[in-house]
C-alpha cells in the first residue's frame, strides 16, 4: 500500500511582508533645552552687570577719599550744634560717613541678589530690580550720597558715578520689561520633544 505525501502548502506569492517597526519613535519624552536668552534679556544682564562696576567703583572711591568726608562732615555738624565737644562731632560724622558707606555696599550687594535671580527666572525678580533703584533714588534725592558724602574736590566724583550706575539700572530695568524677556522668564525653563543633543535655536527680541 502506498502511502500519501503531504499536499505541498499554498503560499501566496502576492501577499507583501509586513513592515519593520520602527527602531524610534517620532513621539519623544520632553529634555531640557539650552535655549539662549532673547537678545533684551541679555542687554538687560549687560547693563545690570555694569550698574554693579559702577558701584563697585564708587564703594572704592568712597573708601579712598574717606578722610577729606569725614573732616567735612565733621564741619556740618559742629555748624548745626557748635557747643559739642571734638571727639563728640568727629564721632557723629564717622556715624553718618559709614552709614552712607553702608547704603552703598547694601545696594550693591542687592544688586548681585537681583542678578542672579534674574537669570534664574525669578518671577518677582524685576521688583526687586525696581526696589535697589528705589533706594538708590531715596539715596540720592534725601542728599545721602549728594549733600552729605559727596562734598569737597575728592568726593564731587562720587555724584555723576551714583547717577550712573542709577541710569544703567533703570536701563536694565526698562530692558527686562520687553515683552520676548517676560516670555523667557514666565517659561521658567526650556524644553523640547527630540534628542537631548538637537539644536535649538532662540534669537527672539
Amino acid at each position: 500500500m502506498a502511502i500519501e505525501q503531504p499536499a505541498p502548502l499554498r503560499t501566496n506569492s502576492t501577499r507583501s511582508r509586513p513592515e519593520r517597526p520602527a527602531l524610534e519613535s517620532a513621539n519623544h519624552a520632553p529634555v531640557l533645552a539650552h535655549v539662549p536668552p532673547p537678545f533684551s534679556v541679555r542687554c538687560a544682564q549687560l547693563f545690570w552687570i555694569l550698574a554693579i562696576a559702577v558701584g563697585a567703583v564708587c564703594i572704592v572711591y568712597a573708601f579712598v577719599v574717606r578722610a577729606e568726608q569725614v573732616e567735612l562732615l565733621t564741619e556740618k555738624v559742629r555748624a548745626i550744634d557748635p557747643d559739642r565737644p571734638d571727639a563728640t562731632l568727629t564721632s557723629a560724622a564717622d556715624i553718618i560717613y559709614w552709614t552712607v558707606f553702608g547704603v552703598l555696599v547694601a545696594v550693591v550687594l542687592l544688586q548681585i541678589l537681583v542678578l542672579v535671580s534674574f537669570t534664574g527666572r525669578r518671577p518677582r525678580a524685576r521688583w526687586w530690580m525696581l526696589a535697589t533703584l528705589l533706594l538708590l533714588t531715596i539715596a540720592l534725592a534725601f542728599g545721602v550720597g549728594v549733600e552729605l558724602a559727596a562734598e569737597g574736590t575728592d568726593g564731587a566724583p562720587l555724584r555723576p558715578l551714583l547717577l550712573a550706575q542709577l541710569g544703567l539700572g533703570a536701563l536694565a530695568l526698562l530692558l527686562s520689561t520687553w515683552p520676548a524677556a517676560l516670555r523667557w522668564t514666565a517659561r521658567g525653563f526650556d524644553v523640547r520633544r527630540g534628542p537631548s543633543g538637537g539644536a535649538v535655536g532662540g534669537g527672539d527680541l
